[in-house]
């Protein structure tokens, strides 16, 4: 009887972990974590910006002609409204990030909505976001409403490449190993809410990867554009 009750408290917990934080999970709310698999077109996405640290992936992505997602914190912003505009006018999507990058665990529904519908209003002033990614890929019970009430299509990622912490060298092995049709790769621009971020190496390992994953036939989308 006992190891039963351990079994079930087990598979029990595991379904909750996987609901929260599980890549292809939409129990919580719905998500996508890959595009169409029959063309060979990868997403990058950039989480946390803007940052002052952007204007210098832009120029990245263009000396690539690359188009790419912006998930943005809207307290990043307004206090940085100029390169926000600026990752726009390049031609980048702009996606939401919430108002100040919490983690959603054990928020109310009020306060998930209040952090979704804050940034929207402020990256609404330069476009109007249809695509939302939680901060730490952290899905809560109230977040299912809060972007059905926003329109908000939920996006995950099939590889993270952990950028904040890795050498270029780790990140660009992960993701050339990650590289698929469809396939959403998730690095950052920003470090959570923090000024002037050291992005060196997300940079480094994209001076890695870009040449070779066009050598390789893939085509660089933003994430609307690799779900169609």
């Amino acid at each position: 009887m006992l190891k039963q009750t351990l079994i079930s408290t087990g598979a029990v917990a595991a379904l909750a972990a996987y609901a929260v934080r599980g890549k292809s999970s939409s129990l919580l709310a719905p998500s996508v974590w890959h595009g169409i698999r029959k063309r060979p077109a990868i997403a990058l996405t950039f989480d946390d910006g803007p940052s002052e640290s952007t204007p210098a992936l832009l120029d990245l992505l263009s000396e690539y002609t690359v188009k790419a997602t912006f998930f943005m914190c809207g307290q990043n912003v307004r206090r940085l409204k100029e390169i926000a505009q600026e990752v726009s006018a390049a031609g980048h999507e702009i996606g939401n990030h919430t108002d100040s990058h919490p983690a959603l665990y054990f928020k109310s529904p009020e306060f998930i909505y209040h952090e979704l519908a804050l940034a929207q209003e402020s990256i609404s002033q330069i476009t109007k976001p249809k695509l939302f990614r939680a901060p730490y890929g952290v899905r809560w019970p109230g977040l299912r409403s809060a972007q059905a009430r926003l329109n908000l299509t939920g996006v995950m990622w099939t590889a993270i490449g952990n950028d904040w912490m890795w050498p270029a060298s780790r990140i660009s092995q992960l993701l050339l190993r990650k590289a698929e049709n469809g396939a959403i790769f998730c690095l950052h621009d920003g470090r959570e809410l923090r000024c002037a971020p050291d992005i060196r190496a997300t940079l480094e390992a994209l001076k890695i990867v870009l040449p070779i994953l066009k050598e390789r036939g893939f085509r660089l989308e933003t994430v609307s554009e690799i779900l169609r």
